[in-house]
Parts: C-alpha cells; sequence; structure tokens
C-alpha cells in the first residue's frame, strides 16, 4: 500500500509530524479503514525521501494514540475506532440536545465502565460553587472581563502557594506560579521555557497525554523501565545516545502504576539533576490527594536544595477536570527564560474562574470538600476491594493505596485484549495497561487491567464486578 503525503519542508512544522497529522485525519475521515495494512517505516520512508527514524516516530505517536497497531512480524494496521471524534464534535454542535437524548437513550444498556479518568460529579459542591459566583458578579467589575497577569491573578498565586507549602511541603514564592488551563497546556509551555533540545526521561508506562505533548514540541522522549520504587535512575545513567537532560516523574502516586517513590530514590534522582548544569526533574503531582494507607507523602520539590524541580499540579482531581485549572511552580532561575520565551501570552484561565477558584480556597470550602471527598472516595476504594475477594485466584491486586483505580494482573494465560474483550462482553469495560506504555508492543509486563472507581457508584462498583466475576471465570 503506497501513501501519498504532501510534506512541506518550508512550513515549520516536523515531518514526522505533517505524517501523523496526515494519517490520524485519513483515519478519522474513514479513508483509511479499520483493519488496512500499512507500508513498513522504511518502505514509506523510501516512498517519500526522508529517514526512517522520520516515520518511525510518526508511526510511534499514532501507536501511543491507538489509531494503528502493531502486529508482530506482520507489520502496522488500523486499529478499530469505536467513535469518529470529528464528526461526533459537529453533530453535537448542531444538535446538542438531540445528542443529549442519544447518550441518555444509549446509557440505559451502557455496560459498566471502569474509566481511570471518572471523578465523582454527583458530589460536586455545586451551591457552593454558584453562590461564590453570584458574590463575585453581583456589582459591575469590568476588570474581571480584562486578560489580566499573564501568571494568573496574584491573590490566587498566594492561596495555591499557601495550600501548596501546607499540604505538600512545597516551598515557593507566588512569583514563581504560573496558573494554565491544565496539565496539558502548563507543559506545552513548560516545552517552549526550556527550549526544544530537550531530551526528556519519562517512566515507562507513564501518563500518555504528557507524552503526547512533549511528543508535538519535537522533544525526544526516552522511556526508562521502572522497579518497586519508580523510575529506574541506574537506566536514566546508562542514556547516552540522546542524553536525558529532564526526567518526566509522579512521585507521590506514580500513574497508572500507583507507585510511591521512597525516600532513598527521590535523592537518587536529585543527586542525578545536580551533576549537570541545566539537568531538571519535572514532578506531576499527580492524584496526590488520595491515599488510603500510611501518611501523606510530602512533594519531591520540597526535598529540593539546588532548585532542580519543577512542579506541576491540577485542580481536575480533587474538584472538577472542566475547570481546567493547573499550576506550575518554576525555579527561580527559570523565570526569566519564561518571561523572555513565553511571557508574552496571556494567561488562559479567565478571571472570573480564578476568582471563584481563590474565594473556594481561601474561606475553607476547598479543604472541607476535600476531606468530604477522601472520605466517599474511601467508601468506593473499601467496596471495590470487598467486591474483588476470590479473584486473588488468578489475579494479583496492586496499586490500591492511593489515587483513584487499580490493577489487576493476570498470571492464567490469557492476553490483556482477551481480558478486555471477556470483560466486555460479561458488560464491564476495564482498560488494558499496554496502553500506558509509550512503545506497547515491548513491553514485558503480565497481562494487567486497569480499574477506576471515582466515578462509580457503589453499587455500579458491585454490580460491574460481578460482571467481572462472570466474564473471568472466576
Amino acid at each position: 500500500m503506497e501513501l501519498i503525503i504532501p510534506l512541506d519542508s518550508h512550513s515549520g512544522i516536523p515531518m514526522y509530524e505533517q505524517i501523523y497529522r496526515f494519517m490520524k485525519e485519513e483515519i478519522r475521515q474513514g479513508n483509511l479503514g479499520a483493519g488496512s495494512r500499512l507500508p513498513s517505516t522504511r518502505v514509506l520512508a523510501e516512498h517519500l525521501k526522508i529517514s526512517r527514524s522520520t516515520t518511525q516516530m510518526a508511526y510511534d505517536q499514532l501507536l501511543s494514540e491507538g489509531y494503528i497497531e502493531a502486529s508482530p512480524y506482520r507489520g502496522y494496521f488500523v486499529a478499530e475506532i469505536e467513535e469518529l471524534a470529528d464528526v461526533q464534535g459537529e453533530e453535537r454542535q448542531k444538535h446538542p440536545s438531540v445528542f443529549v437524548e442519544q447518550e441518555k437513550a444509549a446509557g440505559e444498556n451502557l455496560i459498566i465502565d471502569f474509566s481511570p479518568r471518572g471523578i465523582d460529579l454527583d458530589s460536586f459542591p455545586f451551591n457552593t460553587w454558584r453562590k461564590i459566583t453570584k458574590n463575585i458578579l453581583v456589582t459591575d467589575n469590568k476588570a474581571l472581563f480584562l486578560s489580566g497577569d499573564p501568571q494568573g491573578e496574584y491573590a490566587l498565586r498566594e492561596a495555591i502557594r499557601t495550600y501548596l507549602h501546607s499540604a505538600r511541603g512545597v516551598r515557593c514564592r507566588a512569583e514563581q506560579i504560573i496558573i494554565g488551563a491544565g496539565t496539558e497546556y502548563l507543559l506545552m509551555l513548560l516545552s517552549m521555557i526550556l527550549g526544544r533540545n530537550r531530551v526528556i526521561a519519562m517512566e515507562n508506562p507513564t501518563y500518555r497525554q504528557a507524552y503526547h505533548v512533549f511528543v508535538s514540541q519535537g522533544q525526544p522522549v526516552i522511556p526508562i523501565s521502572m522497579d518497586k520504587s519508580g523510575m529506574s535512575v541506574e537506566l536514566l545513567r546508562e542514556q547516552k545516545i540522546p542524553e536525558p537532560d529532564t526526567a518526566y516523574v509522579m512521585p507521590a502516586n506514580q500513574y497508572p502504576m500507583g507507585i510511591v517513590m521512597p525516600v532513598k530514590r527521590r535523592q537518587e534522582l536529585l543527586a542525578w539533576a545536580r551533576e549537570k548544569e541545566g539537568r531538571y526533574i519535572i514532578e506531576d503531582d499527580y492524584d496526590s490527594e488520595f491515599r488510603y494507607k500510611g501518611k501523606p507523602i510530602p512533594a519531591l520539590q520540597g526535598m529540593d536544595e539546588e532548585e532542580k524541580v519543577i512542579y506541576i499540579g491540577t485542580f481536575s482531581k480533587s474538584i472538577a477536570q472542566a475547570i481546567r485549572v493547573g499550576f506550575m511552580v518554576l525555579p527561580r532561575r527559570l523565570l526569566e527564560e519564561y518571561r523572555m520565551r513565553a511571557g508574552f501570552f496571556s494567561s488562559t484561565v479567565p478571571r472570573i474562574d480564578q476568582n471563584i477558584l481563590y474565594q473556594f480556597l481561601t474561606e475553607g470550602y476547598y479543604e472541607r470538600h476535600l476531606n468530604r471527598m477522601r472520605g466517599i472516595y474511601k467508601g468506593k476504594h473499601d467496596c471495590l476491594m470487598e467486591s474483588l475477594k476470590g479473584f486473588e485466584q488468578k489475579f494479583v491486586i496492586s496499586a490500591e493505596h492511593a489515587g483513584l483505580h487499580l490493577l489487576l494482573s493476570h498470571y492464567g494465560g490469557w492476553e490483556e485484549q482477551e481480558l478486555v474483550e471477556r470483560a466486555a462482553g460479561a458488560g464491564a469495560k476495564v482498560y488494558a495497561l499496554s496502553k500506558y506504555f509509550i512503545y506497547p508492543e515491548y513491553h514485558r509486563y503480565p497481562s494487567t487491567v486497569v480499574l477506576g472507581y471515582a466515578s462509580l457508584s457503589e453499587k455500579d462498583i458491585r454490580k460491574g464486578t460481578e460482571c467481572l466475576r462472570k466474564g473471568w471465570e472466576v
């Protein structure tokens, strides 16, 4: 199969990204149908008169997003995609009310979805949020409709600084904090600050959205395997061509493995960063608010004496995903780089939303909400663990002491895809761990699935595990 891909060497967009965008659009439009065999990276490189590493990077990106699949000794094939996002998005805009009704009707027959991305929206503090919003808009404050400080409202940054210091042990000033619309935006901003010649080392498996951001910015990503303590610093040091100068880690609760990085490994990682000028650690403090065993783990940033750690957090899990408010704490030496390279960007979070969140934090609502959600999620966690009794015959449970999901590893011979399909056939949707690997076809873990429970009621959790019991013959 030959592909005619229009490449523009003068566009400023990397060649691999042009290939990736073209093939992604062809798949979305249905021009490349499910199961279609794609040319090998070598054949495509020869056809386009470019390097094979360029086509490989494009295919790796498509693999990581699930648009194509790799079959050992057979090649690359277009994946079976359940829904075409672009078409759905257009229909949703044209007929929003009809689409909602369709979703409601379909929901009656939906299987129990153990999505690891969900949260409990039934417990969102709507009345409090409504009251704060009404109070903010009661006067005609025209300033709220202006762009404001590019780094975010100073008062909100100071409130976040206070919270981070007390709850996570983060040491910084408000001037070091940048507020943005979610982790992905902040990582894009950080890529501009650090420069595109950075080589990023990432835990493998990892948070795929972060991987996508780095690759989209043209930054090489090196996957580093983990042991029981997290990213292997020994393997990190062995990487020489290219040599990583930035490490992206989630020490408080690694996603998706649930590993808590112990103090010794944190010290080793900080020592690696100190060995060379310009090395940094990106600490994504994902899901750190929810722990069910032991004391809260302080942030790695609080151990850093030489300002080598870039700290990133978000309110997406603790409040709601749609709020889209994240924050990044820069080492002071990077503030000047920020002002030169990215300081001209306006804040991506509206000032009204920032003021709502400021009051939510400073008037004690956030702390009460967080304490309440810890209790709710602990109840769901315990319900799931209780419902999984008996699964130990065929599965090993892990990542169960923190966060909003756990892992089930199967040692009985079934492949991951068979586990997923058997679960779906019995009425439950689970997620393959291999999807979180940078190179899914090369991972050496046992067949493992991810079970999220935050968005499910305890009734649905029990119902879902019964579906799993049936589908997996436990």
